[in-house]
Order: C-alpha cells, then structure tokens, then sequence
C-alpha cells in the first residue's frame, strides 16, 4: 500500500510495510513502518535495512491499533518483516550469510544467517558481524527476517 508523506511542503511515495517492532524493555508492537518507493542507490524501493541505516534518530511507525509514533532508533532492538532481507539477486548473489544464534540485551535469542555483501575471503562470522559500522543488520531466520539493532545485541555464537 502507497501512502504519501509529506516533507518541506513535497508528498513523498511511501510504501507501508507490515512489521512487529522489538524495543528497549522487550515491549514488542505490531504495525507498519514506510519506506521510500525509490531510491538513488538502486532501482526499486528502500529496503527496510536501508531505512533504519538512514542518518535519521528517528522513524515513523504506525501500530495496528493506534496512531503514527515517532520511535527511536536508538531504543529500538529489532525490526521484524516477512520479506527477503535482499530481494535483488545480484546483490543477494555476494551476500555472505553466517549462522548465528544471537542474544539481545533483554535476552531474547535469534537463530538465524547474519547477512553482509562482503567479499567471499571476508566470510567469517565476526567479518559479516563487523562488516559495517551501520547501526543494523540482517538476519534471515527463514520465515522472517530480523533487522537486528547492534547495539543491543549481548553476544552472538557461531552455529557452524
């Protein structure tokens, strides 16, 4: 579903996603997040990664029972989707996955493949953990993928 935003006075394209948010305190909320319907980078729309990777402290999310919040990136622990957490073949094609069991602050658990488009000699869990400075990352956990808040993570044990 579209849904314009608008910014400055323009009505940006918006895409709602469906999303169940994990945030600080374990407090989890179901809802839709919006994500732009193209981007400079690549043709297609934003991915959710790439929004919440955006300089931005804060994005909008709309719970199933109530009006748009304004959460904190910061405060968030996890973003949860029912999508590929890289649609684009070719990009998915360099994608390095490590399986992970990975532990957050509040001491949830997810068991999953942390993803990063690293070289293929940059495959060890601890590269595709470090690959970036960029507060989240993927992990694909099969029937969803978990856009996982590094900062709240506790640890992360290697499945191999």
């Amino acid at each position: 579903m579209s849904a314009p935003v608008t910014a400055g006075g323009f009505a940006l394209p918006r895409a709602s996603v469906a999303v169940r948010i994990v945030l600080v305190g374990g407090e989890a909320q179901a809802g839709e997040i919006y994500l732009a319907e193209r981007v400079p980078q690549h043709s297609g729309p934003e991915t959710p990664l790439e929004m919440l990777n955006r300089p931005d402290p804060f994005f909008p999310f709309c719970p199933k029972d109530g009006e748009v919040l304004l959460v904190a990136k910061a405060a968030t622990v996890a973003v949860e989707v029912h999508q590929a957490p890289i649609g684009d073949p070719t990009r998915r094609s360099v994608a390095r996955a490590a399986p992970l069991e990975i532990t957050l602050t509040g001491g949830d658990t997810l068991v999953g493949f942390a993803l990063a488009e690293l070289p293929e000699h940059h495959a060890r869990p601890l590269d595709i953990l470090n690959a970036s400075t960029e507060p989240f990352f993927a992990v694909d956990a099969g029937a969803a993928t978990h856009f996982v808040n590094r900062a709240h993570v506790r640890y992360a044990r290697p499945q191999e």
